[in-house]
Parts: C-alpha cells; structure tokens; sequence
C-alpha cells in the first residue's frame, strides 16, 4: 500500500518505523507526511529538527544550515524560512 503512494525509500522507513515503538520518524515529502501519519506514525521534518536542535544548545545558528540544506534539492517556501529564522531569533 505504502508504494503506491510515496517513493521506495520514504515507504521503507514508514513500514520501519511502525515496527518500532516510540519512534520518530523524519519526514519532509507531504505525501510520506500524509501516509505516516494516517498510519499512527511520529514525525518531525528536517526544520523541525534544526529548530530543536537549537533550542537544545546542539548547534549554535540555523541559517549557515539551510544555506547549505538549499544547494541541494531542498525546498522551502521563502515566507517559512523567514518564520523558522524567527523562531530561531535569527
């Protein structure tokens, strides 16, 4: 069911992470998002986790990241990443 509806690699770790208890599981395609989700599983995307990340002490500024994060095919939506920044007092 789960190929289908998201890619091998997405399906995989859904399939994964339902096997495991207590698991986060992270997520950024909005179809695997979706799918996890009806499906009772924990998620977080990758601005998520550099926001905890942050609020956690592990990394001192997000912005070096995602400038990064952004040369490869990662997308945000501008208005997003001005919120995330925020949020991050950046």
């Amino acid at each position: 069911m789960l190929q289908s509806t998201v890619d091998l690699g997405e399906a995989s770790a859904i399939a994964l992470a339902i096997e495991k208890q207590n698991c986060l599981l992270i997520l950024d395609d909005n179809k695997a998002r979706k799918a996890a989700n009806r499906l009772g599983v924990n998620y977080i995307g990758t601005l998520g986790l550099l926001l905890g990340a942050k609020e956690a002490g592990l990394i001192q500024l997000i912005k070096p990241i995602l400038v990064q994060i952004k040369m490869t095919n990662f997308r945000i939506a501008e208005n997003f990443e001005k919120e995330l920044l925020k949020l991050a007092g950046e």
